[in-house]
């Protein structure tokens, strides 16, 4: 069985204002900082808030007349980068095996390197889907990323090592790894794993990672129906933008969204942009405000008679 962890979501760090400081003999002077189909039209969304900046203003200072004074010149105005936000890959169990799945994660704008190990803590601590799980150990610590071309290396501490994932998790979970790793520095890049800064051969007793690894075929590995967004626990407006990708007959998407008690609200169907392999696809729905799941699956053109149609579900909130 996949264990299902929720991850612990970054907290804003906040950003000192540095104090300025004038040369020898000079008074130390204070630095002040002065968000298918539809058929209900007359919903309407939810306008985004702005959010506003912060500058600040330099004080003036003077020496004696027989004295030379020399004032360091302010800090520009600092205001904070927005998120980035990346794909960060889990694990799901499909009708096939278990596949991958993916979560978009806002992480904080510190250069792509510094982003990479945001979104590989953000895999071992676990999705906000209940639907999907992570089967590394959550004590596992990202020591570092770094990238010379396109070779990636990956060092995590030593409880990497660990892990309760039947073999076929396990063969998943290298590449649940490299497919988070390299959505941010580059999907045609190989990833080399370090434990403790040493070379890894053998892991989890089933896992031969001697060599750096690449992607392997989304086919193979992905879940072949998924929701990006909304996000789960997300809010949105009234205009609800449902997107994701999908790999099915004929490029047929069906979709429907249901209420807290469980009644369908709406249904319908939209097209991916191919049919039987990876493509994007999206439909917008009007809702009153409320609790929502929206739910995605492929055709089924066996009519119940082959194995289960897959499905992707997302709760959500409207405003």
């Amino acid at each position: 069985m996949l264990g299902s962890m929720r991850p612990q979501r970054s907290q804003p760090r906040s950003r000192a204002l540095r104090v300025v400081a004038a040369a020898a003999l000079v008074a130390v002077l204070g630095v002040t900082s002065g968000c298918g189909s539809d058929d209900d039209p007359e919903a309407d969304p939810t306008p985004d808030d702005t959010p506003t900046g912060a500058t600040e203003s330099p004080t003036e200072a003077s020496g004696t007349p027989t004295e030379s004074t020399t004032v360091a010149p302010s800090d520009s105005p600092t205001t904070a980068e927005p998120p980035v936000e990346t794909l960060v890959y889990f694990l799901v169990d499909d009708p096939r095996g278990v596949r991958l799945a993916r979560e978009p994660h806002e992480l904080a704008a510190e250069g792509a390197e510094a982003t990479a190990v945001g979104a590989v803590t953000a895999m071992i601590h676990g999705p906000a889907d209940p639907d999907y799980a992570t089967t590394w150990d959550p004590d596992t610590q990202v020591l570092g990323v770094e990238k010379q071309g396109r070779a990636i290396t990956v060092d995590l501490s030593e409880e990497a090592r660990t892990t309760d994932a039947g073999s076929d998790a396990a063969q998943q979970m290298v590449q649940q790894l490299v497919y988070t790793v390299t959505e941010v520095l580059g999907t045609r890049s190989s990833v080399r794993l370090l434990v403790e800064g040493e070379p890894v051969d053998e892991l989890w007793g089933s896992v031969d990672w001697s060599d750096p690894v690449r992607r392997d075929d989304p086919m193979l590995v992905r879940q072949l129906v998924q929701i990006d967004s909304p996000a789960e626990g997300g809010t949105s407006g009234r205009k609800v933008t449902v997107s994701g990708e999908a790999a099915t007959f004929e490029a047929t998407v069906p979709w429907r969204v249901v209420d807290g008690t469980g009644a369908v609200v709406r249904s319908g169907f939209t097209t991916a942009a191919e049919g039987m392999t990876l493509s994007p696809y999206a439909f917008t729905v009007r809702l009153q405000p409320g609790t929502y799941s929206v739910e995605v699956s492929e055709d089924d053109p066996s009519g119940g008679e082959g194995e289960p149609p897959r499905t992707d579900t997302r709760t959500f909130t409207v405003g």
